[in-house]
């Protein structure tokens, strides 16, 4: 029985690939032009659970959004867009730290607590800054 919502389990994870190099004519990568190899450009293979953990938020929101517009609507999910874009582009003056409670709030988070409330998140940390060289550096004067 079909509801008329988003069928999830069909999308795939991508795996991991690995990047072709361009080889010199000794069948290595040049590492002036390529810069170093690491370890973690050789491995082919990546478990599909780290694609799926990468992209939750985003599958979580599509999610959402498919919901919304399923139950009330395709109102519902424009209009919360519209509000997140407009959150996005409110300006805040560079050297205070912002706590994004809107957002937190549009997206239903705020009643969540994880580890990002309790391990001190970056954005909440104490910055010795001297506010008007900052906004000096922040409109090009400086």
């Amino acid at each position: 029985m079909s509801f008329g919502f988003q069928d999830v389990s069909k999308t795939e994870p991508a795996g991991c690939t690995t990047q072709a190099k361009k080889m010199t004519a000794f069948g290595i990568p040049d590492p002036m032009t390529d810069g170093l190899n690491s370890v973690r450009d050789n491995i082919g293979f990546c478990h599909p659970l780290e694609q799926t953990e990468k992209n939750y938020v985003a599958n979580l929101d599509n999610m959402n959004m498919a919901m919304l517009k399923n139950t009330q609507g395709l109102h519902a999910p424009l209009r919360l867009a519209m509000e997140l874009k407009a959150f996005e582009n409110v300006g805040r003056l560079p050297f205070l730290p912002s706590s994004n409670l809107h957002r937190e709030v549009l997206r239903g988070e705020d009643d969540r607590i994880d580890f990002t409330d309790i391990l001190h998140p970056p954005e909440m940390s104490e910055r010795m800054a001297m506010p008007h060289a900052v906004m000096e550096h922040k409109l090009g004067i400086l």
